[in-house]
C-alpha cells in the first residue's frame, strides 16, 4: 500500500504540479505587490483619485467600492501577467521555431500525418 502511494507521489507530474504550485504563490505575491504597490498608485497619481475604491459608493453597509477595487486589481494582474510572461514566452517560442526552421505544416501532428496516408492509400486502391 505505502508503495503505490510512494510511486504515486513520485510520478513526473505530480512533481511538476507540486513545484508549479509553489511557484505560483510566489510570483502572486510579486504580481500582488505590483499591483497594490506600484500600478494602483501610478493610477491615482495620474487620475488624482484615491489608490483604491473601497470607501467609494457604499449605499446601506453594501461596498461597491470593494467590487470595483477586485475588478480593477484583477484587470491590472491578468495585464500584468500577460505582458511579464505570456507574451515574451510566446516571442520565444517563435523565435525558437524560426531558429529551427519549423513551420506550423512541419510541427503538425505524426498522428494525423499517418491517418492522412492511410487514407489516401485506401482511396488509391478503390480506385484501382
Amino acid at each position: 500500500m505505502l508503495k503505490g502511494f510512494k510511486d504515486f507521489i513520485m510520478r513526473g507530474n505530480v512533481m511538476d504540479l507540486a513545484v508549479g504550485i509553489i511557484i505560483g504563490a510566489a510570483f502572486g505575491a510579486v504580481v500582488t505587490a505590483l499591483v497594490e504597490k506600484v500600478l494602483m498608485p501610478a493610477i491615482a497619481l495620474m487620475t488624482g483619485g484615491p489608490i483604491n475604491f473601497d470607501d467609494w459608493l457604499n449605499v446601506n453597509g453594501i461596498q461597491f467600492g470593494a467590487l470595483l477595487t477586485a475588478l480593477v486589481n484583477f484587470l491590472l494582474i491578468a495585464a500584468a501577467v500577460y505582458f511579464a510572461l505570456v507574451l515574451p514566452m510566446n516571442k520565444l517560442a517563435e523565435r525558437k521555431a524560426a531558429k529551427e526552421g519549423i513551420t506550423e505544416e512541419e510541427a503538425a501532428d505524426p498522428q494525423v500525418e499517418l491517418l492522412t496516408q492511410i487514407r489516401d492509400e485506401l482511396k488509391a486502391n478503390r480506385g484501382a
